[in-house]
C-alpha cells in the first residue's frame, strides 16, 4: 500500500512512532534502506541528498523509542504530575507542614481545587514569584525581558491563576486564555493567553505561550518530534513545532476555514488583528518558555509566508527563554532578513547549561537545526553577554561533562543560600531545592525551569555589544 502524498510541500521528512514496532526500530539501525520503513515518509529525492549513516539512523530510532514510552506512559505519568503537584498546594492552602498536621487533626483540613486562583502548576510550585520587579524602567528592552519571563512562568498555570495574577497583581488588562487544537495530536495540547500592559505601558499587547508541561508526554513527543518540512522560500521548520502552533493536513492555508477547531496561529493572529484595528498606536511582543519560546519564535515566521507585513510592523519584539532550535540556515537567514526589514527585536535568552536550547543538534548527523540571531548568555553567577550562541552548543561534548557536574552541585549549595546573597525574594524552596538533586543526575535539567530565567532578567548584568551605524544603514535611514 502506498503511502499518501504531502501536498502542501516537496520537500519533507515525517516519522510517525505509532507505526512503527519494535522490530521496526531494530531493522532501522542496520538497513540504510530508510524508502522501506514503514513509520518514515519523504519524497525520494529528499531521501537521496540525505546523509544514510548509521549515526542518522541512531538518532531517529532514539527519538522513535523515547516517544514510544512517552505515549505508553501517558497516564501514569499525567498520575505521578497529578501528586507530585498537589502536595505542594496542599502545604501551602494549608499554612505548611506543621499546619496541615493540625488542620488535619482538628478535622478543618484545605483541600486545593485544581482550577482555583491559588492551585500551581509544578512550574509554579517550583518558583511561586509572580510579582514584576519594578526597578526596571518601563519601555527599555530590560523591562520587556522581565515582563516577558513573568508571562512565560505563568503561562503554565490554569486560566483562574492567570487572570487573578494579570488582574490583581499586575493591574494590567487581561485579553483572553486560549485552549489550542492540534490537528495531529487530535486534543487541545497547546495553550496561550493575551494581556494588555496597560498599567505601565498602555500601548503594548503581550502574547505568551505555554512551555512543554513537566508530566505531559504528549508536549515531549512534540520537543522529540524529528520530523520537519520546508516551506517554499522560508526553509525547513521543526514538524512538532509547526503542528502545535496550527499546521494543519493541508499544511499552512491563508485563513482558517474550520469552523469546529481554534489553531494557536490563526486564532492569535485575528485577536491581534481585532485589536489592531480598533487602536492603530498598539504594538504587541510575542514570548514563551521552552517550548513556548519555540511557537513564539514561528509565529512571525508563518505571519511573513502569509505577507501579513501590516502585522509584522506592529510586532515590537520576540522574547523566548531556554527555547529550543526550530529551524535551518536557510529559515535562520529567512528571519534575520525580516526581522530587520520590520524593525522587530529578537531577544533569546539561555541561562548557563540548559540542555533545550541545545537541541534539536546542530551536527548535520540528521539535518542542521541553527539558531538564528545572537544569543543573550547568563552563567550560574547569572552575569550576562550577548554572545553569537550559548557554549557547548550540542550539549553532547564529553569535555563540558566534569564541568557541567560540579556546577550542578554548586546550583544546589547557591539554593541555600542565595536568599542571605541576593536578597529574601531570591530564596529558593524545596521544591526548587529538589529540581536541583536531578540537575546533578541530569545535568542542565534544573537549569530549564523558569525561576533561572526569572533571575537572570533582575540580576544579570547583560553586556551588550556597541551598536554601530554603517553607511548602508545611514543611506536605509535616508531612503
Amino acid at each position: 500500500m502506498s503511502k499518501p502524498k504531502m501536498t502542501f510541500c516537496n520537500s519533507y521528512f515525517v516519522v510517525d512512532p505509532t507505526k512503527a514496532s519494535v522490530s521496526d526500530l531494530l531493522l532501522l539501525l542496520f538497513s540504510p534502506n530508510l524508502t522501506s520503513k514503514r513509520f518514515i515518509d519523504s519524497p525520494p529525492d529528499t531521501l537521496k541528498s540525505f546523509r544514510r549513516s548509521f549515526a542518522s539512523r541512531w538518532v531517529i530510532a532514539m527519538a522513535v523509542l523515547l516517544q514510544k514510552v512517552l505515549i505508553f506512559l501517558r497516564k501514569p505519568l499525567a498520575f505521578i504530575g497529578v501528586w507530585i503537584t498537589y502536595w505542594p498546594n496542599l502545604l501551602t492552602a494549608n499554612g505548611g507542614f506543621f499546619n496541615m498536621i493540625y488542620q488535619l487533626l482538628t478535622g478543618k483540613l484545605v483541600k486545593p481545587d485544581e482550577s482555583s486562583a491559588t492551585y500551581a502548576s509544578f512550574i509554579g510550585c517550583s518558583d511561586r514569584r509572580v510579582e514584576l520587579d519594578e526597578k526596571l524602567s518601563v519601555g527599555t528592552i530590560e523591562y520587556k525581558s522581565m515582563l516577558s519571563i513573568m508571562a512565560s512562568k505563568i503561562a503554565y498555570e490554569n486560566k483562574s491563576f492567570i487572570t487573578s495574577v494579570v488582574k490583581n497583581t499586575w493591574k494590567m488588562n487581561f485579553v483572553d486564555y486560549y485552549d489550542f487544537y492540534n490537528a495531529y495530536q487530535e486534543g487541545k495540547l497547546t495553550q496561550a493567553f493575551v494581556f494588555k500592559a496597560s498599567s505601565t505601558n498602555p500601548n503594548l499587547i503581550v502574547v505568551s505561550f505555554r512551555g512543554t508541561e513537566t508530566f505531559s508526554s504528549d508536549d515531549w513527543c512534540t520537543d522529540l518530534d524529528v520530523s520537519w518540512y520546508e516551506l517554499k522560500n522560508v526553509g525547513k521548520i521543526h514538524a512538532g513545532f509547526s503542528k502545535a502552533l496550527g499546521l494543519q493536513k493541508n499544511g499552512w492555508p491563508k485563513e482558517n476555514i474550520s469552523l469546529i477547531h481554534q489553531y494557536a496561529y490563526y486564532t492569535i493572529r485575528q485577536k491581534l488583528r481585532d485589536m489592531l484595528a480598533r487602536d492603530k498606536n498598539l504594538k504587541f511582543i510575542l514570548t514563551g518558555h521552552s517550548l513556548g519560546g519555540a511557537l513564539a519564535a514561528l509565529f512571525p515566521a508563518i505571519l511573513a509566508f502569509h505577507g501579513e507585513d501590516e502585522l509584522l510592523d506592529k510586532l515590537e519584539g520576540v522574547y523566548t527563554f531556554g527555547q529550543p532550535r526550530v529551524g535551518d540556515e536557510e529559515f535562520g537567514e529567512f528571519m534575520k532578513d525580516m526581522m530587520k526589514k520590520h524593525g522587530i527585536e529578537y531577544e533569546r535568552f539561555v541561562y548557563n547549561n540548559d540542555m533545550v536550547p541545545r537541541v534539536p543538534f546542530d551536527d548535520k548527523v540528521l539535518f542542521a537545526y541553527k539558531h538564528y540571531g545572537s544569543c543573550n548568555y547568563f552563567n550560574s553567577l547569572y552575569k550576562g553577554k550577548v554572545r553569537e550562541d550559548a557554549p557547548n552548543a550540542n550539549y553532547m561534548s564529553l569535555l563540558w561533562l566534569i564541568p557541567k557536574l560540579l556546577n550542578g552541585v554548586w546550583e544546589f549549595i547557591r539554593s541555600f543560600i542565595i536568599g542571605f546573597w541576593k536578597g529574601e525574594e531570591y530564596k529558593e524552596n524545596w521544591t526548587m531545592r529538589s529540581v536541583r538533586i536531578l540537575g546533578i543526575v541530569l545535568p542542565g535539567a534544573s537549569d530549564h525551569f523558569p525561576h533561572d530565567y526569572v533571575n537572570a532578567t533582575r540580576l544579570g548584568g547583560l553586556s551588550r555589544p556597541v551598536a554601530t551605524t554603517t553607511p548602508e544603514d545611514k543611506l536605509a535611514l535616508i531612503a
